[in-house]
């Protein structure tokens, strides 16, 4: 039966450090950080935790990380209060445009929307009548 930390089924056939990383705020360091602290081995296999070292990582994880529901409505509140404050971070976000510096001339189609504006893509093919 797979591993359940935080409403997420952890794989079973990935190693233990790898597998945390599907939980969502925890990345590798941390994965290792946590191991490290419960004197965990990071090259076991998800499959391979006692029942014992399962429940003091899923103890630890619900105590004292922030992670799945909790984070995502942690940031969702960081963003609401940046729009409500009228930032320049909180009007990128709401128009939906990079709010990190990246530049938009090019370069921003994922966040845009795929939007194709080019020079040439109004023109009729040259065999029709003008």
């Amino acid at each position: 039966m797979p591993i359940r930390i935080s409403g997420v089924n952890l794989p079973d056939n990935k190693r233990i450090v790898i597998s945390l990383m599907s939980i969502y705020g925890i990345g590798k360091s941390l994965s290792s950080k946590i191991l490290g602290q419960l004197r965990i081995n990071e090259s076991l296999k998800t499959k391979e935790l006692g029942p014992e070292e399962e429940k003091m990582l899923r103890d630890y994880i619900e105590e004292h990380v922030q992670v799945e529901g909790d984070l995502r409505r942690s940031v969702m509140q960081d963003i609401k209060h940046q729009k409500d404050v009228g930032t320049y971070r909180g009007l990128r976000h709401s128009k939906n445009l990079p709010v990190r510096g990246q530049r938009t001339k090019t370069n921003s189609r994922t966040v845009r929307g795929n939007v194709r504006k080019t020079a040439g893509s109004g023109r009729k093919a040259s065999a029709e009548k003008t």
